[in-house]
C-alpha cells in the first residue's frame, strides 16, 4: 500500500500545482455559471410560466426600442472603473527620457573624439536613430594607432561576442549594428577585454540607398561601471554625448521599443520630420495620432505609447454608455465595462505603441452609434436619424484610415443596416402624420452613401498628405497616386506574409486563449536572483472562455424559429471545417501521419463538441432577440475573415473581437436580472470578481514587472503553450 501512495506521490500528485487547479476550477465554475443561467431562463413545462410563454403571440423582430439614457448613479461606477483601469494602464507606460538631438553622420563620414583622461573602456551602450547601417567604432591610445571594435559570429550570423584589434589590411568593422529591428533602442556592447584609450573614432556606413545615419547618444563606461566623461574634438560628435543623463542602467522595454515598436513609432517620427516613412504596410492615420504624443512628450517611449494607452482608456467610458443604452441596467454596465477594463489583452495591446488600438475604438464606436440608429423606430423623421449615422460613418471612415481590419467590421455594420431598412419598412406607421416611406429612404440611402463611402474615402485619402509632401510635393494628383500604389502595395504585402513565427497563432487558438503572443522575455538580467520579465497579449480567462460560451447563447437567440437557429450552428460549422482544411492545413500532405492524424482528430472533436453546444443552446434558449442578433454578427464580422486568411496571424488579431464577447457576457447578465433568478447576484458579481481578481494575478505577465520565476511556472502559466 504504501509503495501505491509513493507512486501516486511521483506520477500524479506531484503535477497538481496550482497552475493546473486553478484553470480547472474557473471552468467548473464557467460552466455551473451558464447552467444556472439555462435552468433560469427555461420555464418548468407546465408552469403557469410555461404556459403563458408558450400561448404568447410571437413579438415582432425588431432593433427598435427603448434606449435608456445614463443617469446620475452611473457617474460613480463609470468613473471609478474609469480611473482604477487608467491608473493600471499608465503605470510605469514608459520612460520619459530618451535622446532627443542626433548626431547626423553622412556615408563614410566621421566623427572624432577624445576621452578627458586616458581610462580602460569596459563596455559602451549605444541609442540609434533613423536609417540602416553600421558603424567602425576605433580606439586609440596615441592618435596614431587604431584599433577597431570587431562582433565575432557564428555560422548563422549571430552575434557571440565583441573584442578590439587592428583592422589594418581588413574591411572596415560593422560591429556597431544599426539594423531595422534595433531603432530608437539602446544596445549594450562588452567586449571580450577592455580596451585602452583616450581618442575614440565613429565612422557611419549606411545600407545601400541611404545616404546618413542618425545616432543619438553613446556612453562609455570604465573599469569601475562609471560613465567615461568626453572632451569633444570634433563638431560633429557633440550630439553624441550631450545627453548623458538619459542613458539607462541597462536596455529594457522601459526605456526601448519592443516588438512592432520598431515600426510604428519610427513612421509617425519621419512624419513629423516629413520623411517618406519606412512602414507602409498599413494606413497612415494612426501613426498620425500617435505622432500626437510623441509631439507633446518627445521621442520617448512614454511619448510614443501615450496615444494608445488615452484611446485604451477612452473605450471604457464609451463602451459604459453602450452598454447603459443596450441594457438599461447600472449593474450591468458597471460589470461588463469591469469586464473589458481587466481584459489582460486590452493592457497590454492598448500599452503598446502599435496601432490596433486605434482601430480596436472606432469599431465600438462605429457599432455603438449604428446601434443609436438602428433602435429609432420606424416612422422617424429623416432629420433625427442623421446624427448617429453620420457618427458611425464617420468612425468606420476615421477606422479605416487607421488599420484595416475595420474594414471588416463594416461587412457587419452593412448587414445590421439593411436588416435595419427591412424592420422599418415592415413595421413603417400609415397613419397621416407619418413621413413618406418612398422620400424618407431615398434620402437615407443617398445620406448613407455620403456617410459610409464619400466622407470615409475622402479622410482616407487625406490622411496619406504626409506621403505626398514626402514625396513629390501636395498636388491632389500626387496624393490620388500616393494612396492608389500604397494600397496596392499593401495588398500584395499582406498576401504574402506567411513566414513561420515562434508565437503565431490561428483564429481557433484565439476562442480559448490557446496561444499568447510574447511581447518582451528578459530571463537573464535577474536570473541569479530567481527572477524574470515577460509580458504577453492573451485574454482574462473569464472574458474568453465565458465569452464564448454567451456568444453561443446569443447565436441561439438571434434568430425566432428552431430551424434557423440549428442551420446557423451547422453552416457556421462547415465553414470552420472548411478553414481548417484549406487554410490552416490540418490535412495537409506534407505533414507527418501521425500529426495530420492527431489534427483531424482534434477538429472532430472541436466541430463535435461546438455542434453539441449548439444544440444544447437552442433548447436552453428557445427564445429570440434582435440585440443578440447585433452581437453575434458583429462579433462573426471580426472572426469570419480570418478563417479565409492563410498568412500568419497572431493573438492580437483577435482584439477586436473581445468587444462583443463582454457584450455577449453583459446579454447574459442582463437576461439574469430580468428573471430576477435567486441567486443572480452572487452570479453577476461573482463572474466580474473572478475576472478583476485574475487581473491583478497576472498584471506582471502583462505590463514587464520582474517576478519570481516560481511564480509564473507554478501559479499563472495555465497552459504548456503560455510562453512566459
Amino acid at each position: 500500500m504504501a509503495g501505491l501512495i509513493q507512486q501516486l506521490q511521483d506520477n500524479v500528485l506531484r503535477y497538481i500545482t496550482p497552475a493546473i487547479i486553478f484553470p480547472v476550477l474557473l471552468l467548473a465554475a464557467i460552466f455551473c455559471f451558464f447552467a444556472y443561467y439555462w435552468y433560469a431562463m427555461c420555464p418548468k413545462e407546465g408552469t403557469l410560466e410555461w404556459i403563458s410563454m408558450a400561448s404568447r403571440k410571437p413579438r415582432p423582430f425588431t432593433f427598435a426600442g427603448k434606449r435608456h439614457p445614463m443617469t446620475k448613479k452611473d457617474a460613480l461606477p463609470l468613473l471609478l472603473l474609469t480611473a482604477v483601469y487608467a491608473f493600471s494602464a499608465f503605470w510605469s507606460l514608459g520612460s520619459f527620457t530618451a535622446p532627443q538631438s542626433f548626431a547626423q553622420l553622412p556615408a563614410g563620414s566621421s566623427a572624432t573624439f577624445s576621452l578627458k583622461e586616458e581610462a580602460d573602456i569596459t563596455s559602451l551602450m549605444y541609442y540609434t536613430g533613423l536609417n540602416t547601417g553600421a558603424y567602425t567604432l576605433e580606439a586609440s591610445a596615441d592618435g596614431e594607432n587604431w584599433v577597431s571594435l570587431w562582433a565575432k559570429t557564428d555560422d548563422g550570423g549571430k552575434v557571440e561576442s565583441y573584442y578590439w584589434a587592428d583592422g589594418t589590411g581588413y574591411s572596415p568593422s560593422k560591429a556597431v549594428s544599426q539594423k531595422y529591428s534595433l531603432l530608437f533602442k539602446w544596445q549594450e556592447i562588452v567586449p571580450t577585454a577592455p580596451v585602452h584609450a583616450k581618442f575614440l573614432r565613429i565612422t557611419a556606413i549606411p545600407d545601400s540607398g541611404k545616404d546618413w545615419l542618425e545616432l543619438g547618444e553613446l556612453a562609455l563606461y570604465g573599469a569601475d561601471g562609471e560613465l567615461l566623461q568626453v572632451a569633444y574634438t570634433d563638431g560633429s560628435a557633440a550630439a553624441l554625448f550631450d545627453e548623458q543623463g538619459t542613458v539607462p542602467a541597462m536596455p529594457t522595454w522601459y526605456n526601448s521599443g519592443y516588438f512592432d515598436e520598431i515600426y510604428h513609432p519610427r513612421t509617425a517620427y519621419e512624419h513629423i520630420r516629413g520623411i517618406y516613412p519606412y512602414e507602409i504596410t498599413h494606413p497612415p492615420l494612426g501613426k498620425l495620432i500617435m505622432s500626437l504624443g510623441i509631439q507633446i512628450f518627445g521621442m520617448t517611449p512614454f511619448g510614443w505609447r501615450f496615444m494608445g494607452a488615452l484611446f485604451g482608456v477612452g473605450m471604457l467610458p464609451l463602451l459604459y454608455v453602450f452598454l447603459k443604452n443596450l441594457f438599461g441596467k447600472t449593474a450591468v454596465a458597471a460589470c461588463g465595462t469591469a469586464l473589458f477594463a481587466f481584459d489582460f489583452m486590452h493592457l497590454t495591446q492598448t500599452r503598446i505603441a502599435t496601432i490596433d488600438t486605434y482601430g480596436v475604438f472606432f469599431i465600438l464606436a462605429m457599432y455603438f452609434f449604428m446601434y443609436r440608429y438602428l433602435t429609432l423606430p420606424a416612422g422617424t423623421s429623416f432629420k433625427k436619424g442623421a446624427l448617429p449615422l453620420f457618427l458611425s460613418g464617420l468612425m468606420w471612415g476615421i477606422g479605416a484610415a487607421s488599420k484595416w481590419t475595420v474594414i471588416y467590421g463594416a461587412a457587419g455594420l452593412a448587414l445590421l443596416y439593411f436588416i435595419g431598412l427591412y424592420f422599418k419598412l415592415r413595421d413603417w406607421p400609415q397613419d397621416e402624420g407619418a413621413p413618406r416611406f418612398g422620400p424618407w429612404l431615398v434620402k437615407t440611402l443617398l445620406f448613407s452613401v455620403l456617410c459610409f463611402v464619400l466622407i470615409p474615402a475622402v479622410i482616407y485619402t487625406l490622411s496619406y498628405i504626409p506621403y505626398a509632401l514626402a514625396r513629390d510635393g501636395l498636388t491632389l494628383e500626387n496624393l490620388i497616386r500616393q494612396m492608389w500604389e500604397n494600397q496596392k502595395y499593401m495588398l500584395t504585402y499582406h498576401q504574402g506574409v506567411h513566414d513561420v513565427h515562434p508565437y503565431e497563432s490561428r483564429w481557433y487558438q484565439w476562442l480559448v486563449d490557446g496561444r499568447p503572443i510574447l511581447y518582451y522575455l528578459d530571463s537573464t538580467s535577474g536570473a541569479s536572483q530567481g527572477l524574470k520579465c515577460a509580458f504577453a497579449s492573451f485574454n482574462n480567462p473569464v472574458v474568453s472562455w465565458a465569452g464564448l460560451l454567451a456568444i453561443l447563447a446569443c447565436a441561439a437567440q438571434a434568430f425566432r424559429r428552431k430551424w434557423a437557429k440549428a442551420s446557423f450552428f451547422l453552416v457556421t460549422a462547415a465553414g470552420a471545417v472548411t478553414a481548417l482544411v484549406k487554410v490552416n492545413g490540418i490535412l495537409d500532405a506534407s505533414l507527418e501521419p501521425y500529426v495530420r492524424t492527431r489534427n483531424l482528430a482534434l477538429m472532430i472533436l472541436g466541430v463535435v463538441l461546438y455542434l453539441a453546444f449548439g444544440a444544447l443552446a437552442i433548447h436552453a434558449f428557445p427564445q429570440y432577440s434582435a440585440k443578440a442578433l447585433f452581437i453575434v454578427v458583429g462579433y462573426l464580422s471580426q472572426l469570419v475573415p480570418w478563417l479565409l486568411i492563410g498568412r500568419t496571424t497572431f493573438a492580437y488579431h483577435y482584439f477586436p473581437s473581445v468587444i462583443f464577447l463582454v457584450l455577449a457576457i453583459c446579454y447574459v447578465f442582463n437576461d439574469l436580472m430580468e428573471r430576477r433568478a435567486k441567486g443572480w447576484r452572487i452570479a453577476l458579481y461573482g463572474l466580474t470578481g473572478t475576472a478583476t481578481a485574475l487581473y491583478a494575478a497576472f498584471y506582471p505577465v502583462l505590463v514587464g514587472i520582474m517576478v519570481p520565476t516560481w511564480y509564473t511556472d507554478s501559479f499563472i502559466r495555465w497552459l504548456p503553450s503560455w510562453p512566459f
